[in-house]
């Protein structure tokens, strides 16, 4: 209202100022006539209709009162003059008119395109989102970003669920989605001012959407249903091929388990069962051979031992059954704990220990810790030489207790880097030697830990393993994290 007063106060200073400059000028009626149907044709591009049909009538009056004989009254002298009066009405009304449509149509040519950007613009951020769950939860407020609009809510017929950018859909809103849903009506409004869609692909409802206000054309609103059935259907199906190929690759990792354990198990059996058969058959051995026999029996049955246990902990591992028990201990007393658990695979290499001064107690599960390191360094004393040197670090980071183990042995081939933590997998260097566990179970430890592990190594040089996990120098309060507290296996 404020706006058109505006217009109209405009108008009338416009033909004011006007009149003036004809009457001083002593403008003929035939020029003040076509000055006139000017400013009605400016009033109709710039201010509507209205506008111009207000500016209409005052030019009408200022051209019979100044212009049109006689002067100075609005009384019209004769036919001539009634003639040029009607003729400067009816084309003003008339060019009016077509200024307002041409008005009219430029204005939706310019929303038009403004609506194509809006719309490329929705469809590049739902491209550049690699994560259908992330975009799908998004989705809302891209909508909202893109469309300048006040709310938005998104509801996914697959999951049953709402996705909104308010804090909580009205219980009214949720039941007019899923009606929308299932009488798959058009565009319509409802509830709390919004306006509610119907996702469908195809003839199947996947969803709805519901926004506010009225920001969106009709026009609009059918292509941005569009996208966004497209999207869900995209994120639904990534999500369904996932899915099944976690399936698949547990499956996989199934029959690699069967299969390696089937090869590593039967080989210390193998050996076991030979050297055993020799003893009990071999009455003329002598007391040498009876120990290397019974040397090979203690070694393999270690190593079948060995085998079993990292079986176990994969199994443990993968059920989801290790807890995090945290208890306070110096990293130098688990490092020295560590070595002494792995004596005998360390037994032909030099072992350093390096710590950081001064060290108080940190809380971690060192039973958990404890077997990475024990992986770490029967890898270490693995793949090096003997008489070379093992080095174990501890430091402090910045929230963070750190751990490394380096050796300078014979070190990891670039191209198997990406997957050595992977389960069963075993380098080029690596055959014949170990199941393909050890990297795997120590990683899921310290996910377990709340830690990470990472490695650096050049061929021909060495390797550095570098872990670490939440440094904790006081006991966790018991409403939070108590020491002996169990932290299930992530995802559990």
């Amino acid at each position: 209202m404020r706006r058109w007063i505006a217009h109209w106060i405009g108008a009338t200073a416009f033909v004011a100022i006007v009149d003036i400059l004809l009457t001083l000028a002593h403008m003929k009626e035939t020029a003040a006539g076509l000055v006139f149907l000017t400013l009605v044709v400016g009033f109709a591009t710039r201010a509507g209709f209205a506008s111009s049909l207000y500016a209409a009538v005052l030019c009408a009056l200022s051209f019979d009162y100044f212009f049109l004989p006689p002067m100075h009254t609005f009384r019209l002298a004769g036919v001539q003059e009634w003639i040029e009066m009607l003729s400067f009405l009816a084309s003003s009304a008339v060019v009016g008119r077509l200024a307002e449509r041409a008005r009219r149509h430029t204005r939706q040519a310019q929303q038009r395109r403004e609506d194509v950007e809006r719309l490329y613009a929705l469809s590049q951020e739902m491209m550049l989102h690699e994560d259908a769950n992330r975009l799908i939860r998004e989705l809302p407020k891209l909508i909202q970003h893109c469309f300048a609009l006040d709310e938005v809510v998104l509801y996914v017929t697959d999951y049953d669920q709402f996705y909104a950018t308010m804090a909580e859909v009205p219980l009214s809103v949720e039941a007019s989605l899923r009606t929308q849903t299932q009488g798959h009506g058009p565009t319509l409004f409802g509830p709390g001012g919004f306006l509610y869609l119907a996702l469908m692909l195809g003839l199947k409802p996947i969803g709805a959407l519901a926004w506010k206000p009225d920001h969106l054309s009709r026009e609009v609103a059918t292509p941005v249903g569009a996208q966004v059935s497209i999207a869900l259907t995209r994120a639904l199906a990534i999500e369904k091929f996932t899915r099944l190929e976690v399936s698949r690759e547990g499956e996989r990792l199934r029959t690699a388990l069967v299969d390696s354990l089937t090869h590593e198990l039967r080989t210390p059996l193998t050996s076991i069962r030979a050297a055993a058969s020799t003893l009990t058959h071999g009455d003329g051995l002598d007391e040498a051979a009876r120990h290397d026999l019974a040397s090979l029996i203690d070694e393999e049955s270690t190593r079948l031992d060995k085998l079993i246990g990292e079986a176990v902990e994969m199994a443990e591992i993968d059920a989801r059954v290790l807890h995090v028990r945290n208890s306070p201990l110096q990293a130098r007393a688990l490092l020295d704990h560590a070595v002494e658990d792995a004596r005998s695979a360390l037994a032909a290499h030099r072992v350093v220990i390096a710590v950081e001064e001064p060290e108080p107690p940190a809380w971690f599960d060192a039973h958990l810790l404890s077997r990475v390191l024990r992986h770490l360094l029967e890898n270490a004393a693995r793949y090096s030489s003997p008489g070379s040197r093992i080095v174990l670090r501890s430091w402090r980071g910045t929230g963070r207790l750190e751990f490394s183990v380096e050796d300078n042995g014979s070190g990891i081939d670039a191209a198997d880097l990406p997957y050595i933590f992977d389960k069963f997998y075993r380098g080029r260097k690596a055959a014949g030697k170990g199941t393909g566990m050890g990297l795997a179970i120590a990683r899921a430890i310290l996910e377990l830990h709340a830690g990470g592990i990472d490695v650096a190594s050049t061929p021909g040089q060495g390797t550095t393993f570098r872990f670490w996990v939440p440094l904790v120098e006081r006991e966790p309060s018991s409403a939070s994290s108590p020491p002996d507290a169990e932290r299930p296996y992530p995802g559990a």
